[in-house]
């Protein structure tokens, strides 16, 4: 059974920075491109950035510079560093497959909060 575990979120001032964590079970890790989703309120769910097995990366224009995906595959972990956060990024982060996720193994996400 595939499990995936956000964590790192918060709340954080325009600006301020944050490092988000997902760790992946049931599944070979290594082999599977993964990628970082947020959903904010009233929105669609968007790929905010992904990352293949090899560690080639993709991000969504509106991150482009200020977001960073990187993996550790021997802790089938993979990490969202954000740095420059604007009120904008406010949302619920997840992590899934990518850069197309699986609809049934979604994890509860992580929240981020960028306000003054």
């Amino acid at each position: 059974q595939v499990q995936l575990v956000e964590s790192g979120g918060g709340s954080v001032q325009p600006g301020g920075s944050l490092r988000l964590s997902c760790v992946a079970s049931g599944m070979d890790f290594s082999i599977i491109g993964m990628g970082w989703y947020r959903q904010a309120p009233g929105k669609v769910r968007e790929l905010v950035a992904h990352i293949t097995r090899a560690g080639s990366t993709n991000y969504a224009d509106s991150v482009k510079g200020r977001f960073t995906i990187s993996r550790d595959n021997a802790e089938s972990t993979v990490y969202l560093q954000m740095n420059n956060l604007k009120p904008e990024d406010t949302a619920v982060y997840l992590c899934n497959i990518g850069p197309v996720p699986l609809v049934n193994i979604w994890g509860q996400g992580t929240q981020v909060t960028v306000s003054s």
